[in-house]
């Protein structure tokens, strides 16, 4: 054989790992024809998550400008409550650590009894974080904090309730996962859901990070 088809078949074994080779979860030999196809999804559900990325960098951003924009009305100080904003706080980290142990149990485990069990607490931590976000959004209109007082408010409540409302979504599409695990059990396209919906769980962890740093730490400043 000579040293030209040497090289091409190397470079046709590379390519063939390239296409086989996926970081993260593996559905496993009894689902290899979804691999592929799972790649561009989960590619292309990384390239959503960039435009919202810069979206919420955006909002970050009109918060920034805005901080002095109260126009006489309530501010950081009179308004938020940080003791429920940490609380909310640690519900989403601990819930980011729960969603990555369903992981471990979706990959390393063959029952789906600790899946489900992870993927539960998961949600009731959400829900907890959107109960606590809620009442918090609650607290400021009873003290004049609507989003129309002044252009601060505005850009406060362009921010902050569009991660709550991510966080619903996330939400509902992980107790859409549970229903289709109940009917058609842990099959492919459960798995690349579960792997899709890891990704903007913690997508959102990471913004709360920032949100709570910038605008309530940041505020209160």
């Amino acid at each position: 054989m000579s040293s030209r088809n040497v090289i091409n078949l190397e470079r046709t074994d590379r390519h063939i790992e390239s296409r086989t080779r996926h970081p993260g979860l593996n559905l496993g030999a009894a689902h290899a024809e979804e691999e592929d196809t799972r790649e561009e999804m989960v590619f292309g559900f990384w390239v959503f998550m960039m435009s919202d990325l810069i979206i919420f960098g955006l909002l970050f951003a009109t918060y920034v400008t805005m901080l002095g924009g109260t126009a006489g009305g309530p501010g950081p100080k009179e308004l938020f409550e940080m003791k429920s904003v940490f609380i909310e706080t640690m519900l989403l980290l601990t819930s980011s650590f729960t969603f990555g142990m369903a992981s471990l149990a979706l990959k390393y485990r063959e029952d789906k009894s600790r899946l489900v069990f992870w993927l539960v607490v998961t949600l009731l931590l959400g829900v907890g974080f959107l109960f606590f976000e809620l009442k918090d959004f609650h607290t400021m209109f009873d003290k004049g904090g609507v989003p129309s007082r002044s252009g601060y408010l505005s850009a406060f409540f362009s921010l902050v309730p569009l991660h709550g409302l991510h966080v619903t979504g996330a939400c509902i599409w992980l107790l859409a996962l549970l229903g289709q695990m109940a009917v058609h059990g842990l099959d492919a396209p459960v798995k690349t859901g579960i792997l899709r919906l890891a990704i903007l769980w913690h997508f959102l962890d990471i913004v709360w990070i920032g949100i709570f740093s910038l605008v309530y730490l940041g505020g209160l400043s």
